[in-house]
Protein backbone atom coordinates (compact mmCIF):
# COMPACT_ATOMS: atom_id res chain seq x y z
CA UNK A 1 0.00 0.00 0.00
CA UNK A 2 1.10 3.20 -0.67
CA UNK A 3 2.28 5.76 1.61
CA UNK A 4 2.59 9.45 1.65
CA UNK A 5 5.36 11.35 3.83
CA UNK A 6 4.15 14.42 6.16
CA UNK A 7 5.74 16.72 3.72
CA UNK A 8 3.88 15.24 0.79
CA UNK A 9 0.55 15.45 2.82
CA UNK A 10 1.17 19.39 3.44
CA UNK A 11 2.50 19.98 -0.03
CA UNK A 12 -0.65 18.02 -1.69
CA UNK A 13 -3.42 19.43 1.09
CA UNK A 14 -2.31 22.84 1.89
CA UNK A 15 -1.87 22.39 5.53
CA UNK A 16 0.93 22.69 8.08
CA UNK A 17 2.81 19.59 9.41
CA UNK A 18 2.36 21.58 12.78
CA UNK A 19 -1.32 21.17 12.31
CA UNK A 20 -0.96 16.96 11.71
CA UNK A 21 1.55 16.81 14.20
CA UNK A 22 -1.27 18.57 16.71
CA UNK A 23 -3.97 16.05 15.17
CA UNK A 24 -2.23 13.19 16.30
CA UNK A 25 -1.41 15.07 19.55
CA UNK A 26 -5.18 15.29 20.37
CA UNK A 27 -5.98 11.90 18.78
CA UNK A 28 -7.97 12.29 15.84
CA UNK A 29 -5.20 11.77 13.28
CA UNK A 30 -1.92 9.53 13.81
CA UNK A 31 0.63 8.80 11.29
CA UNK A 32 0.90 4.98 9.87
CA UNK A 33 3.79 4.60 10.75
CA UNK A 34 7.49 6.39 11.89
CA UNK A 35 10.40 6.00 10.04
CA UNK A 36 13.76 6.90 10.52
CA UNK A 37 15.18 10.08 11.90
CA UNK A 38 11.20 10.65 13.13
CA UNK A 39 9.51 11.08 9.73
CA UNK A 40 5.84 10.64 9.60
CA UNK A 41 4.05 8.13 6.90
CA UNK A 42 0.39 8.35 6.24
CA UNK A 43 -1.39 5.79 4.17
CA UNK A 44 -5.08 5.09 1.99
CA UNK A 45 -6.67 4.60 5.52
CA UNK A 46 -4.88 7.67 6.79
CA UNK A 47 -5.60 10.12 4.11
CA UNK A 48 -9.00 9.36 3.74
CA UNK A 49 -9.72 9.94 7.45
CA UNK A 50 -7.72 13.22 7.13
CA UNK A 51 -9.64 14.22 4.08
CA UNK A 52 -12.84 14.03 6.29
CA UNK A 53 -11.28 16.10 9.03
CA UNK A 54 -11.02 19.12 6.67
CA UNK A 55 -14.50 18.17 5.30
CA UNK A 56 -16.00 18.37 8.87
CA UNK A 57 -13.49 21.62 9.22
CA UNK A 58 -15.36 23.39 6.51
CA UNK A 59 -18.48 22.96 7.78
CA UNK A 60 -17.49 24.90 10.88
CA UNK A 61 -17.16 21.48 13.35
CA UNK A 62 -14.55 22.17 16.13
CA UNK A 63 -12.12 19.32 16.70
CA UNK A 64 -13.89 17.96 19.54
CA UNK A 65 -16.99 16.91 17.87
CA UNK A 66 -15.02 15.75 14.92
CA UNK A 67 -13.63 12.98 16.94
CA UNK A 68 -16.64 12.01 18.35
CA UNK A 69 -18.31 12.37 14.70
CA UNK A 70 -14.89 9.85 13.54
CA UNK A 71 -15.82 7.55 16.11
CA UNK A 72 -19.41 6.77 15.78
CA UNK A 73 -18.91 6.43 11.96
CA UNK A 74 -16.05 3.91 11.37
CA UNK A 75 -16.79 3.22 7.82
CA UNK A 76 -14.79 5.33 5.52
CA UNK A 77 -16.93 5.00 2.44
CA UNK A 78 -19.96 5.42 4.48
CA UNK A 79 -18.91 8.70 5.76
CA UNK A 80 -17.61 9.73 2.34
CA UNK A 81 -21.04 8.58 1.37
CA UNK A 82 -22.64 11.37 2.96
CA UNK A 83 -19.82 14.51 3.04
CA UNK A 84 -20.97 13.96 -0.87
CA UNK A 85 -24.48 14.43 -0.15
CA UNK A 86 -23.39 17.67 1.87
CA UNK A 87 -20.88 18.74 -0.24
CA UNK A 88 -24.33 18.67 -3.64
CA UNK A 89 -26.03 20.38 -1.84
CA UNK A 90 -23.48 23.02 -0.95
CA UNK A 91 -22.42 22.82 -5.07
CA UNK A 92 -26.42 23.58 -5.99
CA UNK A 93 -26.38 26.74 -3.17
CA UNK A 94 -23.14 28.01 -4.53
CA UNK A 95 -24.58 27.56 -8.30
CA UNK A 96 -27.75 29.50 -7.12
CA UNK A 97 -25.70 32.41 -6.28
CA UNK A 98 -23.66 32.63 -9.18
CA UNK A 99 -26.23 32.78 -10.94
CA UNK A 100 -28.08 35.32 -8.86
CA UNK A 101 -24.91 37.31 -9.32
CA UNK A 102 -24.92 36.69 -13.01
CA UNK A 103 -28.45 38.10 -13.36
CA UNK A 104 -27.68 41.19 -10.79
CA UNK A 105 -24.60 42.36 -13.71
CA UNK A 106 -26.36 41.66 -16.72
CA UNK A 107 -29.09 43.66 -14.89
CA UNK A 108 -27.16 45.95 -13.49
CA UNK A 109 -24.94 46.70 -17.13
CA UNK A 110 -28.46 46.50 -18.99
CA UNK A 111 -30.36 49.28 -16.69
CA UNK A 112 -32.74 47.38 -15.53
CA UNK A 113 -34.58 46.98 -11.90
CA UNK A 114 -33.14 44.41 -9.93
CA UNK A 115 -35.02 41.29 -9.39
CA UNK A 116 -36.40 39.43 -6.30
CA UNK A 117 -34.19 36.75 -6.62
CA UNK A 118 -31.38 38.38 -6.37
CA UNK A 119 -30.41 37.36 -3.19
CA UNK A 120 -31.11 33.58 -3.83
CA UNK A 121 -28.70 31.18 -2.38
CA UNK A 122 -26.98 33.62 0.19
CA UNK A 123 -29.25 31.67 3.28
CA UNK A 124 -31.40 29.25 4.11
CA UNK A 125 -33.68 30.48 2.72
CA UNK A 126 -33.71 28.09 -0.13
CA UNK A 127 -35.92 25.84 1.32
CA UNK A 128 -38.78 28.61 1.86
CA UNK A 129 -41.04 27.72 -0.77
CA UNK A 130 -41.20 24.38 0.49
CA UNK A 131 -41.51 24.66 4.15
CA UNK A 132 -44.53 27.14 3.58
CA UNK A 133 -46.02 24.36 0.79
CA UNK A 134 -46.22 21.99 3.54
CA UNK A 135 -46.18 23.56 6.52
CA UNK A 136 -47.39 26.73 5.97
CA UNK A 137 -46.22 30.71 6.14
CA UNK A 138 -46.26 31.11 9.67
CA UNK A 139 -44.03 28.07 9.98
CA UNK A 140 -41.19 29.39 7.41
CA UNK A 141 -41.38 33.01 9.56
CA UNK A 142 -40.79 31.63 12.79
CA UNK A 143 -38.39 29.44 12.09
CA UNK A 144 -36.49 32.23 9.74
CA UNK A 145 -37.13 34.51 12.62
CA UNK A 146 -34.99 31.87 15.30
CA UNK A 147 -32.47 31.33 12.64
CA UNK A 148 -31.87 34.71 12.25
CA UNK A 149 -31.45 35.76 15.85
CA UNK A 150 -28.97 32.74 16.61
CA UNK A 151 -25.68 33.97 17.09
CA UNK A 152 -22.43 32.66 15.43
CA UNK A 153 -22.01 29.88 18.29
CA UNK A 154 -25.08 28.92 18.68
CA UNK A 155 -25.31 28.07 15.03
CA UNK A 156 -22.14 26.44 14.68
CA UNK A 157 -23.39 24.57 17.53
CA UNK A 158 -26.50 23.43 16.03
CA UNK A 159 -24.98 22.52 12.90
CA UNK A 160 -22.69 20.20 15.06
CA UNK A 161 -25.19 18.34 16.68
CA UNK A 162 -27.05 18.04 13.28
CA UNK A 163 -24.44 16.23 12.11
CA UNK A 164 -23.38 14.03 14.88
CA UNK A 165 -26.98 12.83 14.57
CA UNK A 166 -26.87 11.93 11.28
CA UNK A 167 -23.44 10.13 11.54
CA UNK A 168 -24.99 8.52 14.60
CA UNK A 169 -28.13 7.42 11.89
CA UNK A 170 -25.84 6.07 9.62
CA UNK A 171 -23.26 4.08 11.95
CA UNK A 172 -26.14 2.33 13.32
CA UNK A 173 -27.83 1.39 9.86
CA UNK A 174 -23.95 0.26 8.84
CA UNK A 175 -24.29 -1.66 12.05
CA UNK A 176 -27.88 -3.65 10.66
CA UNK A 177 -29.18 -2.27 13.85
CA UNK A 178 -32.99 -3.23 13.93
CA UNK A 179 -35.83 -0.24 13.94
CA UNK A 180 -37.09 -1.11 16.83
CA UNK A 181 -33.98 -1.71 19.14
CA UNK A 182 -33.58 0.65 22.38
CA UNK A 183 -30.52 1.71 20.02
CA UNK A 184 -32.75 2.97 17.30
CA UNK A 185 -35.38 4.27 19.31
CA UNK A 186 -32.95 6.49 21.19
CA UNK A 187 -31.46 7.63 18.14
CA UNK A 188 -35.78 8.59 17.26
CA UNK A 189 -35.90 10.02 20.81
CA UNK A 190 -32.88 12.69 19.61
CA UNK A 191 -34.41 13.06 16.31
CA UNK A 192 -37.51 14.05 17.48
CA UNK A 193 -36.42 16.29 20.36
CA UNK A 194 -33.92 18.15 17.36
CA UNK A 195 -37.36 18.32 15.30
CA UNK A 196 -38.84 19.72 18.41
CA UNK A 197 -36.23 22.36 19.07
CA UNK A 198 -37.21 23.99 15.97
CA UNK A 199 -39.96 26.90 15.85
CA UNK A 200 -42.54 27.13 13.75
CA UNK A 201 -43.06 23.07 12.73
CA UNK A 202 -46.11 20.92 13.86
CA UNK A 203 -43.66 19.60 16.56
CA UNK A 204 -44.57 22.40 18.20
CA UNK A 205 -48.85 22.04 17.94
CA UNK A 206 -48.96 19.32 20.55
CA UNK A 207 -48.84 15.78 20.56
CA UNK A 208 -51.58 14.40 18.20
CA UNK A 209 -49.62 16.92 15.47
CA UNK A 210 -45.79 15.81 16.19
CA UNK A 211 -47.42 12.06 15.77
CA UNK A 212 -48.18 13.25 12.42
CA UNK A 213 -45.33 15.32 11.95
CA UNK A 214 -42.95 12.63 12.71
CA UNK A 215 -44.75 9.78 10.16
CA UNK A 216 -45.05 12.29 7.71
CA UNK A 217 -41.30 13.22 7.54
CA UNK A 218 -40.72 8.95 7.72
CA UNK A 219 -42.35 9.10 4.29
CA UNK A 220 -40.47 11.62 3.01
CA UNK A 221 -37.26 10.23 4.17
CA UNK A 222 -37.62 7.52 2.17
CA UNK A 223 -39.49 8.97 -1.33
CA UNK A 224 -36.80 11.70 -1.33
CA UNK A 225 -33.12 11.13 -3.06
CA UNK A 226 -31.98 14.07 -1.07
CA UNK A 227 -31.98 11.94 2.52
CA UNK A 228 -31.31 8.84 0.77
CA UNK A 229 -27.98 11.27 -0.20
CA UNK A 230 -27.95 12.35 3.66
CA UNK A 231 -27.64 9.24 5.17
CA UNK A 232 -26.22 7.54 2.75
CA UNK A 233 -24.15 3.96 3.96
CA UNK A 234 -21.31 2.06 2.87
CA UNK A 235 -23.91 -0.33 0.30
CA UNK A 236 -25.00 3.02 -1.23
CA UNK A 237 -28.80 3.46 -2.03
CA UNK A 238 -31.79 4.29 0.21
CA UNK A 239 -30.98 1.74 3.12
CA UNK A 240 -29.84 4.63 5.35
CA UNK A 241 -32.45 6.65 4.73
CA UNK A 242 -35.24 3.49 5.18
CA UNK A 243 -33.77 2.40 8.52
CA UNK A 244 -34.04 6.15 9.73
CA UNK A 245 -38.11 5.84 8.55
CA UNK A 246 -38.94 2.73 10.17
CA UNK A 247 -37.04 3.35 13.37
CA UNK A 248 -39.27 6.91 13.33
CA UNK A 249 -42.24 4.98 12.48
CA UNK A 250 -42.16 2.63 15.42
CA UNK A 251 -41.31 5.12 17.94
CA UNK A 252 -44.72 7.51 16.80
CA UNK A 253 -46.27 4.17 17.66
CA UNK A 254 -45.31 3.87 20.51
CA UNK A 255 -44.71 6.77 21.95
CA UNK A 256 -46.55 9.38 20.64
Amino acid sequence: MAEWTIHEVVRRAGTTSRTLRHYDAIGILSPTRTGAGGVRFYDDAALVRFQRILLLRELGIGLPMIADILDAQLDQVGALRTHVGWLLRERERLDRQIAAVESTITRWEEGREMHQDMFDGFDHTVHKDEVEQRWGKNAYAQSDRWWREMGADERSKWEADSTRLIADWVAAAERGTEPASEEAQDLARRQVAWLRGIPGTPAQQGPEALAAYVRGLAEMYVADPRFAATYATAAGGSGGAEFVAAALRWFADENL
